[in-house]
């Protein structure tokens, strides 16, 4: 038996197979979506409340309450300027190689933000494609079902070409919704990082100010 019949043979099977993948798919995106929904949730603070208090607490030189204001707030914002103030010696140590540790955390924390986002980068990209392989699947058995009946539509035929536009449809609606959440969590990824660049900036600016950082 040649690779074609072969291939026809796996074809003839049928696009079901393919309808589940697409909806197995579809939970997962889901499961994703709203896994990551609620760690962005959790892992929030107002920047504006967090940076009005920051300023306030450095302005007075009280270091070590910005670091625990710092440290209580459960945005990824605040962990990564916190960052900034971490010493294990004297306060004139402080400063040195902040740049380095704010560049390291922010690194770390889009890290845990990006985490399970390629899964639906990819489904987006591909879920259109899966859809299409099941309408040829489904186009090829719908050639069959005419060379079986010589060239009579039946409705076997109709019903074969039906579940080969029901796959592209199914492909597309999986596709949809993964672009769209994939996106916004990029977007949001983005200016949460950009919110903690600029908290961070504060406490650099000070450590310049005050501790002779270049």
């Amino acid at each position: 038996m040649n690779l074609q019949n072969k291939l026809t043979n796996l074809a003839l099977m049928g696009a079901e197979w393919v309808m589940w993948l697409l909806v197995g798919l579809s939970i997962a995106a889901v499961a994703v979506i709203v896994e990551r929904t609620l760690f962005f949730l959790t892992s929030r603070d107002d920047p504006r409340r967090l940076t009005r208090k920051l300023q306030e607490l450095l302005a007075r030189g009280e270091i070590e309450e910005a670091r625990v204001e710092l440290h209580a707030s459960p945005a990824f914002e605040a962990r990564i300027a916190v960052a900034a103030l971490r010493s294990s010696a004297a306060a004139s140590a402080m400063g040195r190689g902040a740049v380095e540790r704010v560049a390291a955390e922010r690194a770390t924390c889009r890290l845990l933000m990006e985490r399970r986002l390629a899964f639906l980068g990819t489904l987006g990209n591909n879920a259109p494609f899966v859809g299409l392989l099941g309408t040829v699947i489904g186009i090829i058995t719908a050639f069959q079902e005419l060379a079986a009946g010589r060239g009579q539509v039946s409705a076997g035929l109709m019903s074969e070409i039906g579940e080969a536009l029901v796959v592209t449809g199914l492909g597309l609606l999986v596709a949809l919704p993964a672009v769209a959440c994939f996106n916004l969590f990029q977007r949001l990824i983005q200016r949460r990082l950009e919110q903690a660049d600029a908290l961070s900036q504060h406490i650099l600016a000070f450590l310049r100010t005050h501790e002779g950082v270049e």
